[in-house]
């Protein structure tokens, strides 16, 4: 129980972002993800025609 207690009172102390910050925040998420999968798609796209060149 003392365990709960303790963290109930954290749980008072933890300054939680608005709506405006989290909506900012998974913006930042999702497009940093997609240009993640973008460069990696074509860094991909690369090796592979560079492999093609020396195997076929």
């Amino acid at each position: 129980m003392k365990f709960f207690k303790s963290v109930g009172q954290e749980m008072k102390i933890v300054s939680w972002p608005n709506a405006k910050q989290t909506r900012k925040d998974a913006t930042t998420v999702v497009m940093t993800s997609v240009l993640f999968a973008i460069f990696f798609g074509v860094v991909d796209f690369a090796i592979l025609k560079v492999l093609q060149l020396f195997v076929f």
